[in-house]
């Protein structure tokens, strides 16, 4: 009996351990399609940006001020495109970046919606978007906006499902 009680007790404290580093996650929306479908099961690193700072391209999970259908908070996964500083543009259907064209191969359709002229994001946030440009909200919406950093959950780092897709997400 103290052998079974003894691993369970160290069952648990690994279990809580992990936790602090890792978040599973379930997509529960369609915007960050072809990268990530809607019921995708992920894993979050929590301590991504603790030594490093995000880097565009990184798919981050993130509070905001929207509410679900049930009242409580929503939270947001998208890909991060702007950084401190970046000066963004979109127009005629395409995203620059500190006046440069930029090629994104992992968008569901090549033409990005929403008109931006000149917006730099501050310090401290980033501009972030979803993959399904014509279906996210996103940096391009004031109920979103910029993204504070501190605000930032974690970094997606892996898919554990489906399992035919099973693998890390960079």
């Amino acid at each position: 009996m103290k052998e079974w009680i003894k691993d369970i007790v160290i069952a648990v404290i690994v279990a809580v351990i992990i936790m602090q580093f890792i978040k599973p996650t379930i997509v529960k929306e369609t915007s960050m399609q072809p990268t990530l479908y809607e019921n995708n099961y992920i894993f979050l690193s929590k301590q991504a940006y603790r030594f490093s700072e995000p880097e565009k391209g990184d798919i981050i999970v993130f509070h905001t001020d929207l509410k679900t259908q049930a009242g409580k908070e929503k939270l947001l996964i998208k890909r991060v495109i702007g950084l401190p500083g970046d000066v963004i543009n979109i127009k005629d259907g395409k995203l620059f970046i500190n006046d440069e064209l930029q090629e994104e191969d992992y968008t569901l359709e090549p033409y990005t919606s929403g008109f931006v002229e000149d917006l730099e994001v501050p310090e401290g946030c980033l501009f972030v978007m979803g993959d399904n440009r014509q279906n996210s909200a996103d940096s391009r919406d004031p109920s979103v906006g910029f993204v504070k950093i501190d605000e930032i959950i974690g970094k997606a780092v892996f898919r554990l499902y489906p399992f035919s897709e099973i693998g890390s997400l960079h």
